[in-house]
């Protein structure tokens, strides 16, 4: 079976946990035309009254509601990326960002983000010990279904960013990315228990400044999670997130692959102010020509967030 193929039946199967298992096949067609209708025409996202809000619930992911109309939010996201085959490798981002919600169904996003490496004795990579400034970012989404209305709510977003520090080897490089993702996600128990689907691709240009080589590849994968209101404000749940890393923006070679898994946590601290936290560990990976049981090549062996928000 081609690669591509075991991609999509991994999306297929996760997406139907989002449907419910009968009584769709007649109405499927007229809630999706009210959701686009109703969404596009609400001049409100508030969630306040209706249990769940996604925007900033898990981790790793992301899902299909993007807020108030006027909203604003200051965001910081720690990530943390640990452990190669061998030596010392601990690579922390910090990136601060300002949100907005200028429109109904419509959000964009402005972030500048710190780079700190910790590097040594990992084959193939230079030992570096540095912090530097890493890069900016855009990110924009926009809601096509309001999951109130239809079937599942459904979101497409793009984030583009330019760096001048490679997140992985630390080195000087001029590097433009951008990702596409499709976010999914549907209340199974009402204000109680939901699971969200992610669909991502991710091509990206470098060049080494120090080398002055060029180079392009791209990620694609899928992720899905299930997230638990244990108590009114505090969700606990998992992700869980296969990745695969291609040579080439056209998915020319595949060069690895990885499964991670993890908890998450969110609790919100006050009206205004929310945090976030996530830990996935690598399950399963395998390098393009080597055996497994892990990929700790093109993948870290353990990855952490942590995000603090607050509107204003």
């Amino acid at each position: 079976m081609p690669a591509g193929a075991h991609l999509i039946w991994a999306v297929a199967l996760c997406f139907s946990a989002l449907l419910p298992a009968a009584g769709y096949a007649d109405d499927v067609k007229g809630s999706v035309n009210r959701g686009v209708s109703q969404g596009v025409n609400s001049g409100s996202n508030d969630r306040s009254d209706q249990g769940f809000d996604t925007e900033h619930l898990f981790g790793f992911m992301f899902g299909s509601d993007i807020g108030t109309v006027g909203e604003r939010e200051f965001q910081s996201q720690t990530t943390g990326r640990f452990g190669k085959s061998g030596g010392t490798y601990r690579a922390v981002s910090q990136e601060l960002e300002l949100e907005f919600v200028p429109a109904p169904n419509f959000r964009l996003e402005l972030g500048g983000a710190f780079a700190s490496h910790d590097i040594g004795g990992v084959s193939g990579f230079e030992n570096r010990r540095q912090l530097a400034l890493q890069g900016l970012s855009l990110d924009l989404r926009y809601r096509l279904l309001d999951r109130e209305v239809a079937p599942f709510g459904l979101l497409f977003g793009v984030e583009t960013h330019a760096e001048r520090i490679d997140e992985t080897t630390a080195a000087k490089v001029r590097q433009y990315g951008t990702e596409f993702t499709l976010a999914f996600d549907r209340e199974l128990i009402p204000n109680t228990l939901l699971a969200a689907v992610n669909l991502m691709y991710q091509p990206e240009w470098t060049h080494v400044v120090a080398s002055g080589s060029g180079d392009q590849d791209a990620t694609v994968g899928v992720a899905a999670s299930l997230m638990a209101q244990v108590r009114p404000g505090l969700f606990i749940g998992s992700e869980a997130r296969y990745l695969r890393k291609y040579e080439g923006l056209g998915l020319n070679e595949l060069a690895g692959q990885a499964l991670f898994v993890g908890p998450t946590a969110f609790i919100k601290l006050s009206e205004r102010s929310r945090l976030t936290a996530a830990w996935s560990f690598q399950a399963w990976g395998r390098a393009a020509g080597g055996a497994g049981p892990l990929n700790l090549v093109d993948f870290e062996r353990h990855q952490a967030r942590l995000i603090f928000g607050v509107n204003f």
